[in-house]
């Protein structure tokens, strides 16, 4: 049963607009070092028609040493006006592994004060799956547009606090590792980071909300997920994962459970890891 939300949209939706002039299509893919993967020179070989690509590497805040972090507001106008995304467009992100870092830029552009924006359903994965039509080559420019940014701050979280919701529990911390990385038992791909997770977090391993199509799982069977290790979809969520990409998971799984306002713990364990005054625990959720 294919979802029906504003925040997902499905491939046939997709497939019969990709005219619409005011629809823009983004790839925005990434992947960890450790893959050696390069998601731009992917995206050249084969993209949904008419896509451009969304370099979440680039729009971040250079001076910040840990990976991808949130740009300003004003960087990150200035980026999309040049792709030619202004304000009163409709955004579709999506990735190739059907849905691993597309949450991200769903959640940027949502932190920007873009609500216009939609996640696909199974990504690329899904649309070759299906057999859709394939473009290649690097993508037409469009005119620039005027982006007006208004940043939603309470969309993201810094570690300090995310240190006092361990104790205050104001909102529910949410981990997207999978299980051996949380609980401790398997080394971070990153080098030089402990292992273990964040005191009194929840562990809901992104991969587990997703079928094997890379679509989202039904909302009966979301909803359960996250009742099953104690999450309260009715209250608020900070969203936690290994460098602030598959957070955004968690987030576009609350959106569709009614919960939009999840924020994002942009360090991650990136940050969390490699900071030694910073508590750990290791062994399944308390």
């Amino acid at each position: 049963m294919p979802h029906s939300s504003k925040w997902l949209v499905e491939t046939d939706w997709l497939a019969s607009r990709l005219d619409a002039p005011d629809l823009v299509v983004l790839d925005a893919s990434l992947h960890i070092p450790v893959t050696g993967r390069d998601p731009k020179a992917e995206f050249r070989q084969a993209h949904i028609p008419g896509a451009l690509f969304f370099d979440m590497d680039d729009i971040s805040d250079e001076k910040n040493p840990l990976p991808h972090m949130l740009p300003s507001a004003t960087k990150f106008a200035s980026r999309v006006k040049k792709l030619g995304i202004g304000d009163g467009m409709r955004v579709v992100v999506y990735d190739v592994e059907g849905l691993y870092s597309a949450g991200r830029a769903w959640w940027m552009f949502r932190i920007m004060g873009h609500d216009d924006v939609a996640v696909l359903n199974g990504g690329l994965k899904k649309w070759k799956a299906e057999g859709r039509q394939l473009e290649d080559g690097e993508p037409v420019r469009r005119t620039e547009r005027h982006f007006t940014p208004r940043f939603h701050g309470d969309m993201v979280a810094d570690a300090g606090e995310v240190k006092a919701l361990i104790d205050s529990k104001a909102a529910q911390i949410v981990d997207a590792r999978a299980a051996g990385r949380f609980e401790g038992r398997d080394a971070d791909p990153r080098p030089g980071l402990r292992v273990g997770h964040i005191p009194n977090s929840r562990n809901v391993p992104f991969a587990s909300l997703l079928n094997a199509d890379g679509t989202l799982k039904s909302v009966e069977e979301l909803t359960a997920i996250f009742a099953k290790v104690g999450v309260d979809t009715n209250k608020p969520v900070v969203a936690t994962c290994g460098s602030g990409v598959t957070a955004g998971v968690i987030a576009i799984a609350l959106a569709l459970l009614g919960r939009a306002d999840t924020a994002i713990y942009d360090g991650s364990w990136v940050e969390w890891g490699a900071d030694p005054t910073l508590p750990v625990k290791t062994g399944p959720a308390a």
